[in-house]
């Protein structure tokens, strides 16, 4: 089974315009001000976006432990406010190589700390909806929820995928957060999508073991995966 990752995966975190800041950029100005909405100062905020993204693997998860937030009144000020339509492009080489996957032996999902919202908004935005069988996606709705890179939202993600042998699950993300979780419950082959060369060393020399316990690469071109399977 495979398992793609989609925000700054699916598409470049660096927008290739220069006029416009990347999706990356635009989400980090949306959660910024929301933290501002809190009451927070720009230094505190910066530094409580960096904690919680590190201890959690997800900003909101934070918000909603530390201070009683609303993660789908979150969801409305930061993914649902991205302007996605103006920057989202369709990819004919990234749906030519998820079309090269030979779907006889492998199934293809997508796996997203995200709202269900977000990620079916994203998928359609890129042409992409087709290519996927499935969707995880955190549940904002249930207020406390799980998110990569716990163990919990792993094997929520194997469950309903009907996967439940991680040996056999190869998983595409651009977090080293996200790829050290998958590899600590033996997933198959984790693939870190180092787009800039920034991620490598967060995972602390994993990609250089030779392990049963699970294989852990880095590409910086997605479009390179289906000659790695």
């Amino acid at each position: 089974m495979v398992w793609f990752d989609m925000d700054n995966v699916l598409y470049s975190k660096v927008d290739e315009r220069p006029q416009d800041c990347g999706i990356s950029d635009l989400m980090k100005e949306k959660i910024a001000a929301y933290f501002r909405k809190l009451g927070l100062p720009d230094e505190e905020a910066r530094s409580l976006h960096h904690h919680y993204y590190t201890e959690y693997g997800l900003a909101i998860r934070g918000l909603v432990r530390h201070h009683d937030v609303d993660p789908l009144d979150y969801d409305k000020e930061c993914d649902a406010a991205l302007p996605l339509e103006e920057v989202l492009k369709f990819n004919p080489e990234l749906k030519a190589m998820l079309q090269d996957i030979d779907r006889t032996k492998y199934r293809v999902w997508a796996l997203t700390n995200a709202y269900v919202n977000h990620a079916v908004r994203v998928l359609k935005l890129l042409q992409l909806d087709d290519q996927f069988e499935g969707v995880v996606s955190c549940d904002y709705g249930a207020g406390e929820f799980s998110c990569k890179p716990e163990a919990e939202f792993f094997n929520e993600a194997l469950a309903a995928g009907n996967q439940l042998d991680p040996s056999k699950n190869y998983f595409v993300d651009d977090s080293a957060l996200n790829i050290r979780g998958a590899h600590s419950l033996k997933w198959g082959h984790c693939v870190l999508f180092d787009e800039q060369g920034n991620e490598v060393e967060k995972l602390g020399g994993l990609e250089k073991l030779d392990t049963l316990d699970g294989k852990v690469s880095v590409i910086s071109d997605v479009l390179g995966t289906p000659s790695s399977l």
